[in-house]
């Protein structure tokens, strides 16, 4: 019985290993390139709460041996959910942001300073951190106003959850360009990109 018990936390990972990551990672690169859509999701995992599925469906086909994230600290003492990224993923649990190529935050509302992750150098912008933010919805909160690459002329969103000063944090996070953070907002709803050119201000 035990035995059943350890087993079953790996469980929910996909069914279809190669053919879903390709779509998960369609999915991603398609949120990013057009910021400000919403990219629907299939629910082709099951993590531990309170890791969602789109957000278990992103870590399982990005995350791997090379790769490491970061984890709030109230999840990475749950055994159930770091055992089943590692199992899932072979991705190593960091302990700081700024040593993490991703982060995993379920609380948006609690989510740390952008600067406390890894901001890439200006000769390697790309070793910097790809936040998975899960909020309590896409389309529920205050609206806000994206422009830049990928976007024509505006587009609108309305997340709810986030914190009081995401657009004050992400401005300052655009402003480091080449340099800075990516975003990933996902719900159970799907996911939408927010690379760190957009510019985020309130609607």
């Amino acid at each position: 019985m035990l035995q059943a018990e350890n087993t079953s936390v790996y469980l929910g990972g996909f069914v279809q290993p190669v053919f879903d990551a390709q779509t998960v990672f369609r999915q991603v690169m398609n949120a990013m390139a057009r910021p400000g859509t919403i990219t629907r999701f299939d629910a082709l995992t099951t993590p531990p709460a309170p890791l969602i599925s789109v957000t278990g469906s992103i870590a399982a086909a990005l995350f791997d041996h090379d790769t490491s994230v970061w984890l709030e600290p109230a999840q990475a003492s749950q055994p159930a959910l770091t055992g089943w990224l590692t199992f899932n993923t072979s991705t190593k649990i960091v302990a700081q942001g700024f040593d993490a190529d991703f982060a995993i935050v379920t609380d948006a509302g609690a989510l740390p300073s952008l600067e406390s992750f890894a901001q890439g150098t200006q000769e390697f912008p790309d070793r910097s951190t790809t936040i998975i933010l899960q909020v309590e919805s896409l389309d529920q909160g205050p609206r806000l106003v994206l422009e830049g690459p990928g976007i024509k002329e505006k587009a609108f969103i309305s997340p709810s959850g986030l914190p009081d000063q995401f657009c004050e944090q992400c401005s300052a996070n655009r402003q480091r360009f080449p340099r800075g953070v990516d975003l990933l907002l996902v719900s159970t709803q799907g996911l939408i990109g927010l690379p760190r050119t957009v510019k985020i201000s309130r609607g």
